[in-house]
């Protein structure tokens, strides 16, 4: 990672007015279209759960503002960002696993799946508080939602790491969709990067 130059950037103003906030967070729940990302994994072979993370993180990586973190009231940029997910245990508990971007969705699902396989062989609560570098997920494969609150940790939020949640998709005329939650900091992420986010995953997921 890298000093980000505030005094180079056009959103210096809008950095310096949220950072203050007491809760400088925005959330919003749109849809997106999974059909043909579904009939792809399928055809392949691929989980679609990590399907979902892959193109995720790799749109996010596509714009700088989701790859900068506050740190000690400093602003810095990574090269790159990795991105965590819940899992489900076997009791029906859960972890956290960590997956690494990948060049392409077959590596990212071979190497995913071989993380899922080691975590289910030594199950443990990890919530690797030390990095930054990430995203955090969240799958909810039972729950159709159209809106989210996430559980709050005000010192390790400050940070700024996005947070994505994926729903249960459903069928809407000849379409599956799915239901997804992205939580941003406001000092680092505003609406247009979202917009500009959701419009890079859907297209990634339709030209496969």
């Amino acid at each position: 990672m890298k000093e980000f130059d505030i005094d180079a950037w056009n959103r210096k103003s809008q950095y310096e007015f949220f950072k203050t906030y007491d809760d400088p967070f925005f959330n919003l729940t749109t849809e997106l279209d999974v059909s043909h990302l579904y009939d792809f994994c399928k055809k392949n072979n691929l989980s679609f759960f990590l399907a979902c993370l892959h193109f995720a993180v790799e749109s996010a990586n596509e714009i700088l503002e989701f790859r900068l973190r506050i740190i000690d009231d400093k602003l810095f940029e990574f090269e790159h960002i990795d991105i965590g997910s819940t899992v489900l245990n076997k009791d029906n508990s859960f972890s956290f696993c960590y997956f690494k971007k990948k060049e392409n969705l077959f590596e990212f699902d071979l190497s995913g799946k071989e993380v899922l396989k080691k975590h289910a062989e030594q199950t443990d609560f990890d919530s690797n508080k030390e990095s930054l570098n990430l995203i955090y997920a969240s799958s909810l494969p039972w729950i159709t939602f159209t809106s989210i609150k996430h559980a709050r940790s005000m010192g390790r939020e400050k940070s700024g790491i996005p947070k994505f949640v994926f729903g249960k998709f459903y069928k809407s005329n000849n379409s599956k969709k799915m239901p997804f939650s992205i939580e941003v900091h406001h000092a680092l992420i505003d609406g247009y990067h979202v917009a500009k986010f959701l419009e890079i995953f859907q297209k990634k997921i339709n030209d496969l």
